[in-house]
């Protein structure tokens, strides 16, 4: 992301809105940058102010964003409210003058992506989306080896993504209801679409999709969870997955979706996606030119391999391995690294590895996708940004590395 003129003194003042489970990420905010301070917290439900006050106990407490800016706007804000507030909580900040750290995906839909961007344009505020998962060790790791020209360029890449907890994190709250998310190829992938697009240097330009309710929608066991997060309810005890209860009213979202993705550089890519797995990992295999990688684990204790000469049969541990650095489980280094991105751009117009323009392109991805899915798996193509929103972001990723 380029900078933008935007001036700020190095005491940041910084808001988070909306205090559930993902509010975690603006505890990041005073050792990400030194000086900068969480002084608000906002969330619409008194469960989730009376939360606030015990996580962020120095804090200033509001009802709602109105009330926030009323109080006196500070320099920033952190969105970490359901999918489907995302564009109208970030067009009000960004159009009041407040930086935007605006937890991903951008939005629901591709109309609401591009409106956020048009308002960030227009008033020249920085827009950061947290694509965190950039910033894992995995993923950076995977990037340096292709940078190297170990498999040579990119020709296609294969995404696996097995959520084991599924059912937990996502089909016992808003997200199981489409009216909410739009769909889990959008909430869930857009990390992984991103993260294609990064590895491959290009956007998807065409989609094809298809996917289907197979386990959890004959779950009859349902009820609301007001005032409730996922730290609730969470055990890895639920299993297997048809004997879960308390499912959220609507669920609506697949729970197996793959797609098909053609990019705007000729890689081909797919993604596939199941809810109702026992393990929770994303395998990535890459092939170049001249050889291929993949990952076994994605956090630390897994590695990357590389298979770089001919072999008659599967060799498993490939030609050469490295081995993935950061946490065990979890993505709390990303989410620190993320956080000190979006400030120090703040603060010192630092480039950013991740553009709201590729946050969009993830969400066009995604979003259509599931629009094939429940089409008859159509292939659609993405419609491009308008030219003077586009002229206003780097056009496309960066050809260099998230520092370490």
């Amino acid at each position: 992301m380029t900078a933008q003129t935007h001036t700020v003194n190095d005491a940041l003042t910084v808001a988070v809105i909306g205090t559930g489970q993902r509010a975690d990420i603006a505890h990041h905010v005073a050792r990400a940058r030194p000086g900068a301070r969480l002084v608000a917290a906002v969330d619409t439900d008194p469960v989730g102010r009376q939360r606030a006050r015990a996580s962020f106990p120095d804090a200033a407490v509001h009802s709602s964003v109105q009330e926030l800016l009323a109080a006196g706007a500070p320099d920033a804000a952190i969105i970490t409210t359901p999918d489907d507030t995302h564009a109208d909580i970030a067009v009000q900040l960004l159009r009041a003058g407040v930086a935007v750290y605006l937890e991903k995906p951008l939005a629901t839909t591709l109309e609401d992506a591009d409106r956020v961007l048009v308002a960030a344009a227009e008033t020249g505020v920085p827009l950061y989306v947290g694509h965190n998962f950039r910033h894992a060790a995995v993923v950076r790791l995977m990037r340096e080896v292709i940078e190297r020209g170990e498999i040579g360029e990119v020709k296609t890449i294969w995404v696996r993504h097995f959520v084991g907890s599924g059912g937990d994190y996502y089909f016992k709250d808003w997200h199981a209801d489409r009216s909410r998310t739009g769909s889990l190829l959008l909430q869930k992938a857009s990390h992984d679409i991103d993260v294609v697009h990064y590895l491959a240097s290009g956007w998807t330009s065409r989609v094809v999709a298809m996917g289907d309710l197979m386990v959890y929608g004959a779950i009859t066991d349902r009820r609301e969870r007001p005032g409730e997060t996922v730290l609730d309810w969470f055990s890895v005890d639920n299993w297997p997955p048809r004997s879960l209860t308390g499912l959220n009213p609507v669920v609506d979202v697949e729970d197996v979706s793959m797609m098909l993705m053609a990019l705007d550089n000729g890689v081909l890519a797919s993604y596939q996606q199941c809810h109702f797995t026992p393990d929770y990992w994303r395998n990535y295999t890459v092939i170049g030119t001249e050889g291929r990688l993949e990952n076994i684990g994605d956090t630390a204790g897994g590695v990357v391999r590389v298979w770089d000469h001919r072999h008659e049969a599967w060799q498993a541990q490939g030609d050469r391995e490295y081995p993935i650095s950061g946490v065990a489980t979890g993505h709390a280094d990303a989410d620190l690294l993320t956080m000190r991105e979006f400030l120090d751009h703040l603060a010192d117009g630092a480039p950013t590895v991740v553009s709201p323009v590729a946050a969009r392109q993830a969400v066009a991805a995604g979003a259509l996708a599931a629009q094939s899915l429940r089409s008859g798996s159509v292939p659609l193509d993405v419609p491009p940004l308008p030219a003077a929103v586009a002229a206003h972001f780097t056009p496309h990723p960066p050809s260099t590395s998230a520092p370490r």
